[in-house]
């Protein structure tokens, strides 16, 4: 893979400004953070070199100073909320990054229920995370937030909410998903610290959009397709150009709700740290890409692969025609097509010549292989089993798979489990080439080439079922869909 950004670079210069920012306040800073802590997979897809758990590496240096506040919406635990990326409910989601936390060697001082109105969901989840040795806070509904600042800043606001005990300079304040009330719960405790003769400070760690990319840079425009279905806008930062005259990048939600967030700094603290939204991160990523040009292209098939995501999840009611408008304005301002996607062409153009669905692999050497429907193996598992021949230099025409090894798979699944399809899914086909490499020494030998398939392109010219999709994430595959079924 060619690389466009220093990890480790990134690694030393990141932990080192929250340092210096953490020095700057009563040796205790909040910090919000936004995004996926770890398992950031479209960072490192937008940013070659990025590891997808680069944040927790980063956060790993600072970990004696560090304690963690994990905030979620009682609300959300009562309504059974969604991480959609991986199908949990946020309060599962919890007890998870907790686990993950701690295993890395982080200390997770609390859980922060908000918005709580003693629900009974909230309640249930709150003696299952006592039993689990974990303190639980709750902060409540403020009414008139965040616009009625002197309420809001006073006893009756702030002041009802439970005050968090923490131990450690460095408090990072993080959620299961959006809209959990991570600021909140940051200003809130800034409140409480003050009340207690403690000046301590607030910053957000986003680590899109980039602040110090340009506003139509691809990597900026991928953070806008990533987010169509929240309809964030990148946006210049009006009060950082009007202070410095210093043209930067943020977001609609940032840049709206500053002039809040400035007069409740100016409430507690009687002067106000910041600024600019600008002012209030800490993201130092734009300063460790080391090569623009692979950066852009990588963000580039990131906006492609989104808009074929987003069409997909319209044909399945799960988006609206509104966030298509929006990536086709994004497919717009980058000057792209579809087909600026390798995979998109061989794919369509093989699904012509057989009548057929097909699926294209572009490999990590340009090398693009095809694969076609056929009486005994889906698109997707023919394209599978092509690519690991070519990778393990295996002849195109070899029979990896016996027609005889393959039919009892297809008797079980038509006679015994009631399937229609007969064809081989791809699970299906990676568990007949494990029995037949015990047997087989080129079956062994294919079996071998999965880890390459990492980073892999594949363009299907239908919508794949919900096993090929999750067979092609787990060997790192990058995967896009025509919005259509066989």
């Amino acid at each position: 893979m060619r690389i466009g950004f220093d990890n480790e670079k990134y690694l030393k210069m990141q932990s080192e400004h929250i340092m210096e920012r953490i020095g700057r306040f009563d040796n205790k800073l909040y910090l919000e953070f936004g995004g996926k802590l770890f398992d950031d997979f479209h960072a490192s897809r937008v940013l070659p070199g990025f590891a997808a758990d680069s944040k927790l590496q980063m956060l790993t240096q600072l970990v004696d100073s560090a304690e963690i506040i994990m905030v979620v919406s009682a609300d959300d635990i009562a309504k059974n909320k969604l991480r959609a990326d991986l199908g949990i409910t946020y309060d599962n989601d919890v007890i998870r990054l907790i686990d993950e936390f701690k295993d890395r060697g982080f200390y997770v001082g609390s859980v922060v229920l908000t918005k709580y109105t003693k629900q009974r969901s909230a309640l249930l989840f709150q003696k299952r995370l006592e039993n689990l040795g974990i303190k639980v806070y709750h902060h409540y509904l403020i009414p008139e937030y965040p616009t009625n600042v002197p309420y809001i800043v006073s006893e009756d606001g702030f002041g009802k909410n439970d005050y968090i005990e923490t131990t450690r300079p460095l408090v990072i304040v993080t959620a299961p998903g959006p809209g959990s009330g991570k600021m909140s719960t940051c200003l809130s405790q800034l409140y409480h610290e003050h009340q207690r003769g403690i000046h301590a400070g607030y910053a957000k760690f986003e680590t899109f959009p980039i602040w110090n990319l340009s506003l139509d840079h691809p990597v900026n425009l991928a953070y806008e397709a990533a987010t169509a279905d929240l309809n964030d806008i990148n946006m210049i930062d009006p009060y950082h150009l009007k202070a410095y005259g210093e043209t930067t990048v943020n977001y609609n939600r940032d840049v709206e709700i500053f002039p809040v967030l400035n007069a409740i700094f100016m409430k507690i603290y009687g002067k106000s740290p910041y600024a600019s939204p600008t002012d209030m991160g800490v993201n130092m990523v734009g300063n460790c890409i080391i090569d623009d040009e692979i950066c852009r292209e990588a963000s580039k098939q990131e906006i492609i692969r989104r808009y074929y995501h987003t069409l997909c999840g319209f044909a399945e009611g799960k988006y609206t025609q509104e966030e298509i408008n929006k990536l086709e304005l994004l497919l717009s301002q980058a000057d792209l097509t579809t087909t600026y996607r390798h995979t998109v062409t061989p794919a369509m153009n093989r699904a012509e010549e057989t009548g057929a669905p097909a699926v294209a692999i572009e490999l990590s050497d340009g090398t693009i292989i095809t694969g076609k429907t056929g009486d005994l193996l889906g698109a997707s598992s023919a394209a599978l089993l092509n690519s690991i021949k070519y990778l393990g230099d295996i002849d195109h025409d070899a029979l990896l798979l016996s027609p005889e090894a393959i039919a009892p798979i297809q008797m079980l699944k038509t006679q015994y489990l009631g399937s229609k399809n007969p064809r081989l899914h791809t699970d299906e086909v990676l568990i007949a080439l494990s029995a037949t490499a015990a047997e087989n020494d080129e079956a062994a030998l294919a079996l071998r080439q999965l880890p390459k398939l990492s980073g892999a392109q594949v363009h299907s010219t239908v919508m794949l079922s919900s096993v090929d999709k999750k067979i092609f994430k787990k060997l790192g595959c990058d995967l896009t869909c025509e919005p259509k079924t066989d």
